[in-house]
């Protein structure tokens, strides 16, 4: 595998992954491409088992895995990665190590020790997190596989948008969440590689602006206290994932909380789909008026790991 993984990379993780990785469904809305004056194509990406995009990229990890890690493996990660990875670990037979901030969703958190993962919590600081991995490691001798600043994870979340432009030709735009970035750099490249018409843009909560910040001053800067509902997008990207989105993506876009909060309700009243607020950020942007008007542009819903009994509209957190 190369530093940014290439065409043949992608490829190579699409066939690894597929006996095990189902293809999601995209789907339109008459509402929302009359309310937006555009043409949206929604890929599903909550439907997988686990709820979210990061089974493709765990999947493709522990798959490519050349050894049998004495202790399994593990990760850190608030909630999606860490389930996402349990379910591949299965596939292979290895025990799973997963170290999650205090502050992440109790429904993921339950999630995962449902799955019968060993759950170690830190506090939410990236030094906290790092320093509790290190122990693990440790004392389990697990092999580590990152949420995103790995080459083969990211070239298994690329392989969603691969799927998208076969699915639905000469879109003008792919919309991506962006946090730690694997999903934006993988997309990123699958345009690049699939369909170099289209621009990959990625939406970050204005409360969790690092990498906003990061592209437009072309600079790395950290995630310090984010401030945001969508606790899936509160990680910084990584030197890796900064590289290849300075490199292929076309903008960042920032929303506020009360338009995710809006994006996802409506999705909900409209679609019947019920995600997270990280996978509701994209469509924020339209509420705000930052998308042109009169494009064919696809959204990733990155996923669905909510407590529909707790959504953001009917007073719970």
């Amino acid at each position: 595998m190369h530093d940014v993984p290439t065409q043949m990379d992608i490829e190579a993780a699409a066939a690894r992954i597929r006996p095990f990785v189902s293809r999601t469904p995209v789907r339109t809305s008459a509402y929302f491409n009359e309310k937006f004056d555009s043409d949206i194509y929604f890929k599903c990406e909550f439907l997988h088992k686990g709820g979210s995009f990061k089974l493709r990229g765990a999947s493709n990890a522990v798959l490519s895995l050349d050894h049998v890690p004495k202790g399994g493996v593990t990760t850190h990660s608030s909630g999606n990665h860490a389930r996402a990875l349990v379910i591949a670990a299965g596939f292979r037979g290895f025990k799973a190590h997963v170290v999650m901030p205090m502050n992440s969703s109790e429904v993921k958190v339950e999630a995962v020790r449902e799955l019968g993962a060993e759950i170690t919590f830190c506090d939410p600081k990236p030094e906290a997190r790092q320093k509790t991995l290190d122990s693990v490691l440790e004392n389990t001798d697990a092999a580590f596989i990152h949420p995103y600043d790995n080459p083969v994870v990211i070239a298994g979340a690329a392989t969603a948008a691969k799927e998208l432009v076969e699915d639905v030709r000469d879109l003008d735009i792919v919309m991506t969440p962006v946090g730690g970035g694997g999903l934006l750099s993988g997309t990123s490249l699958s345009l690049r590689y699939y369909s170099p018409g289209t621009k990959a843009v990625g939406v970050e909560p204005a409360g969790a602006d690092d990498a906003y910040r990061s592209f437009t001053e072309g600079v790395l800067h950290p995630s310090i206290e984010p401030d945001t509902i969508a606790d899936g997008l509160r990680t910084g990207l990584s030197p890796l994932t900064f590289r290849i989105i300075t490199e292929n993506v076309d903008r960042i876009i920032t929303v506020k909380e009360e338009s995710i909060i809006l994006a996802m309700r409506e999705m909900y009243e409209n679609m019947d789909v019920l995600v997270e607020p990280s996978a509701a950020v994209p469509l924020a942007a339209f509420y705000e008026g930052q998308v042109e008007n009169g494009l064919s542009i696809g959204i990733i819903l990155s996923g669905g790991n909510v407590d529909p009994k707790n959504l953001p509209w009917s007073g719970g957190d």
